[in-house]
């Protein structure tokens, strides 16, 4: 088994829109594991927050409860587990430690178990008896159970008996509450400007967004340089290279699922996830917006053959959400800026 990340607690976790239902289902379960949410599955991209909230849970339950068993793994470490279970003969006492002995699972990326049968098969059992003990049992994803390859159907339906929550990309001002707050532990104040100019240019990774920030206080501190905006993009250029797309339909498209961390055929598709809905209509609501000449009937045509009314329907939602909904204001904000749109002020 790995073992908690010292770093990751709930007191140093940022909250924002994003993430905010990932954050409290997270708590609930520590406050209360195996009688919450059994299991919580979070799922989400890379580097936005998922290990961070499993240790944290960890953490919490611990201390709270010092005698409690808790088995933090990867789901590779625990298929590496079970091979040498296998290969050993100590199938027995690899069941007991899991079966008997577990008060509580953590488990990350269990897309990894994918085309792993016998690794299922025992994670399988492991979980039925868990569940039936109500000890608690916590999985992360870069995928929704239902998505996952190549895993069996009886292991991702119970991966759906309790809670799934997803986290997305953070907004910019969670963005930037994560830039100080990181900068802060670094013994640095960081001025706000400075800090919404670095959240403006890494928008869709809290794990670039740090390390970003750590190469420039690095950097800063090295050469003994102030740091301004000019010094910041500076060094940015050389880790996170901006581009500027052409303005076409296609090139929205491709910044949009970048920044949702979709694939533009999800975009282009017919899902009706919320997941995915809420970014097709942000796309086609930018590209009836900046894209010249873009009609509805052509923009439905670039979205899988889409009727205008659907397009029209989109902008129109958008369009007024954008009057009340702060978090799509920033995303908004965010894209065209990504875009290297120029930004209006409204009066």
């Amino acid at each position: 088994p790995l073992s908690l990340n010292a770093k990751y607690h709930f007191s140093n976790f940022i909250c924002g829109p994003s993430n905010e239902f990932a954050h409290a289902a997270a708590r609930a379960v520590a406050a209360k594991p195996g009688r919450s949410y059994n299991p919580l599955f979070l799922f989400g991209d890379v580097g936005l927050g998922k290990t961070h909230l499993l240790s944290a849970i960890g953490h919490t339950i611990q201390s709270s409860n010092p005698d409690a068993k808790i088995v933090y793994q990867s789901s590779e470490s625990f298929a590496n587990e079970v091979v040498d279970a296998v290969l050993n003969g100590k199938l027995e006492e690899f069941r007991r430690k899991y079966r008997e002995e577990t008060d509580v699972l953590l488990m990350d990326d269990i897309q990894l178990l994918a085309g792993k049968e016998r690794t299922q098969h025992e994670l399988f059992h492991i979980f039925n008896v868990m569940y039936d003990s109500n000890r608690q049992i916590v999985l992360t994803s870069d995928k929704l159970p239902h998505d996952l390859p190549n895993v069996e159907d009886r292991l991702r339906s119970r991966f759906q008996w309790g809670l799934i929550t997803d986290i997305q990309p953070p907004e910019i001002e969670t963005r930037v509450a994560i830039v100080k707050s990181k900068a802060a532990r670094e013994g640095l104040e960081l001025d706000e400007s400075l800090a919404f100019h670095l959240a403006r240019h890494v928008a869709s990774n809290v794990r670039e967004l740090e390390g970003a920030l750590v190469r420039i206080l690095a950097h800063a501190s090295l050469t003994k340089r102030k740091l301004t905006i000019q010094y910041i993009d500076e060094i940015l250029n050389n880790i996170v290279p901006r581009t500027t797309p052409d303005l076409s339909i296609e090139a929205i498209q491709e910044a949009v699922a970048r920044y949702f961390r979709l694939k533009v055929n999800d975009l282009r598709g017919s899902q009706r996830r919320q997941s995915i809905v809420r970014p097709r209509h942000v796309a086609m609501y930018l590209c009836r917006k900046h894209v010249s000449k873009a009609s509805f009937p052509a923009i439905g045509d670039q979205f899988g053959k889409k009727d205008h009314a659907t397009v029209m329907n989109a902008v129109k939602k958008i369009d007024r959400a954008l009057e009340s909904d702060r978090s799509l204001q920033s995303q908004i904000q965010d894209l065209e800026q990504q875009l290297d749109i120029p930004q209006t002020t409204k009066s």
